[in-house]
């Protein structure tokens, strides 16, 4: 499904008439309201059941199309590195704490669609709210992070590990022209038995046209 989603988007862009590019003019407000697409840093902080929460880093891509100058639909995928965490011990009854420190080997896979409601589409800064549907995947790999460990988070999509996800948030774009900075943040919730309440934050270039 996730791979006919990130398909669905790029096939998307690819079939845009060439009449919006050569319709833009200078002192259009909607020169460049058409589609955006950007990459991101995300830092996502997992508070997962009877456990400590662990910040993850990681990397993704976004895709959207405008329907309206105030609405836009966007698709987008990121994928978490693998962390190392600190969990407290304390010995019953003495009051002595000792810590280990752990390589967490889940490396979360996040895919995310849905409607972009923003304002200001005419000058160099844009308020958004966005609320998404999608799945988490909390893959698992000893490997490196590469190609293949990445590869795997989709071979073990639909196992037990994949949980429906939601995610209402909102944030700023900062544009100078075509080129832009986008920082978001929201609640990226998924449903394990309950829904769980997770801290989503993204920061990263973006180009508009």
């Amino acid at each position: 499904m996730n791979r006919l989603l990130a398909c669905a988007g790029v096939a998307a862009l690819l079939i845009l008439p060439a009449s919006l590019f050569g319709q833009a003019v200078p002192n259009n407000p909607h020169t460049f309201n058409h589609a955006e697409v950007g990459i991101y840093g995300d830092l996502f902080r997992v508070y997962p059941a009877n456990s400590s929460s662990v910040n993850f880093l990681g990397l993704g891509g976004r895709i959207g199309i405008n329907f309206h100058p105030h609405v836009q639909i966007e698709a987008e995928m990121n994928y978490d590195f693998e962390r190392n965490y600190t969990t407290v011990f304390t010995s019953g009854g003495t009051g002595i704490g000792t810590s280990t420190t752990i390589t967490s080997h889940v490396r979360p896979l996040t895919g995310l669609f849905g409607p972009k409601f923003q304002v200001g589409t005419s000058g160099p800064v844009r308020a958004f709210i966005t609320a998404k549907g999608g799945f988490i995947e909390f893959s698992y790999s000893n490997d490196a992070v590469s190609t293949s460990s990445f590869a795997n988070s989709f071979q073990q999509f639909g196992n037990g590990t994949t949980h429906f996800a939601a995610y209402p948030g909102g944030g700023l774009e900062f544009f100078a022209g075509p080129l832009g900075i986008r920082m978001e943040a929201g609640d990226e919730i998924y449903v394990n038995n309950k829904a769980y309440n997770n801290l989503r934050i993204t920061f990263g270039p973006t180009l508009r046209f």
